[in-house]
């Protein structure tokens, strides 16, 4: 996941690399990464902009599993930091 501060609110993009064959597949595992994102929106900082880098293990992973991923890569990112 690669993150940076924005002024606006979170926003968020998702990629699959080419190690996934077939566009299907990367389409589907592309797909689920949203889903898990939807559910874990919560945990991500108000003002973001996020880029989620699926790779193989999205088609494998059960949903609530990589829900929870998603969780805690979204809660590890800083809050905002105050400027002066």
């Amino acid at each position: 996941m690669l993150w940076r501060e924005t002024e606006s609110p979170c926003r968020a993009g998702f990629a699959v690399t080419r190690q996934v064959r077939g566009s299907v597949r990367r389409n589907r595992a592309r797909r689920r990464l949203r889903e898990a994102f939807r559910a874990a929106r919560a945990a991500a900082p108000a003002q973001a902009a996020v880029v989620v880098l699926g790779k193989r293990g999205a088609l494998d992973t059960p949903l609530p599993e990589l829900t929870e991923q998603l969780r805690g890569a979204l809660a590890a990112i800083p809050e905002r930091r105050a400027r002066p």
